[in-house]
């Protein structure tokens, strides 16, 4: 019996013993190989916020999109993109009141910073900065040292993407104090507002065309929302939403762009779930 359970503890500190070398193999190798896929992947992401005009690598390639409607062409336009920038926008917009067709586009002086694309380039950026903290050289001593480098890289990425994925809507009040609405020539009538924003790797553009309620009016709705018949107050005068209509274009890099994110987040948790196995083996010991 003694015998017995002297080969068990022998096979059991033999099979201890093998993975602890896999566990350190983990960290000294594979760990390395992980970040050098990920800063491969984020540096690649990174290029495609900041595309080059061909034979002037210090400026920005302009790329103009066509806006697609479903809406029966009440909206038509092209949306000159640069980088993180709305460099010009170019709208004709059919009146629904006299069906009469208005052009309005960027004045010269203007520029709209598209803020999410903004912030998903800097998010990318930091997780490539915390990738690139640790190089080949270093040596991981834990894997709770690992999981916490994991962990700061993946919050950057689920930011990077969140802001790609989550539309950046304004209420209608907030559309007409923000500089939007004096960036076009001729200006924008005071019964139409407009929303630039990303969707996924879609540029959106919401038009809202509104009706003055008189100030009797007991009419009630949203506050300022997205959907006809909702009523908003801007000023010290009633508005009821009458139509909206968007469109939109797709912008490739932008595709690319959440795929390398899924991508690198999925390499990210693997590696968590590895350590994780080697974990559950020392439950006493911490990882």
């Amino acid at each position: 019996m003694l015998s017995d359970l002297s080969k068990m503890s022998a096979a059991s500190q033999a099979e201890r013993g093998v993975l602890e070398e896999e566990f350190k193999w983990l960290l000294k190798e594979e760990v390395h190989a992980v970040l050098k896929q990920l800063q491969d992947i984020l540096k690649e992401a990174s290029r495609r916020f900041s595309m080059p005009l061909a034979g002037l690598e210090s400026q920005l390639k302009q790329e103009n999109f066509i806006l697609g409607s479903s809406t029966m062409d009440q909206v038509k336009g092209v949306l000159t993109l640069q980088g993180d920038t709305l460099t010009q926008a170019d709208i004709h917009l059919k009146m629904m009141r006299s069906n009469q067709v208005f052009h309005f586009a960027f004045r010269d002086d203007k520029q709209w910073k598209m803020q999410q694309i903004q912030d998903a380039r800097n998010h990318i950026a930091q997780a490539l900065q915390l990738v690139n903290s640790r190089d080949e050289s270093y040596y991981f001593k834990s894997g709770a040292e690992v999981n916490k480098l994991m962990d700061a890289v993946m919050l950057q990425l689920t930011r990077a993407r969140n802001r790609l994925t989550t539309p950046a809507t304004m209420t209608l009040p907030e559309l007409a104090c923000s500089g939007l609405m004096k960036m076009f020539s001729p200006p924008m009538p005071g019964d139409v507002m407009v929303n630039f924003y990303i969707n996924l790797s879609k540029l959106c553009l919401t038009v809202y065309q509104l009706h003055v309620l008189q100030p009797n009016t007991t009419k009630v709705g949203s506050t300022g929302l997205f959907a006809p018949r909702n009523v908003c107050e801007i000023g010290n005068t009633k508005f009821e939403v009458s139509h909206v209509h968007m469109v939109e274009c797709v912008v490739p890099w932008l595709n690319d762009t959440l795929v390398f994110l899924t991508i690198s987040l999925q390499l990210c948790q693997q590696l968590k779930d590895k350590i994780s196995v080697f974990s559950s083996y020392w439950n006493y010991r911490p990882f």
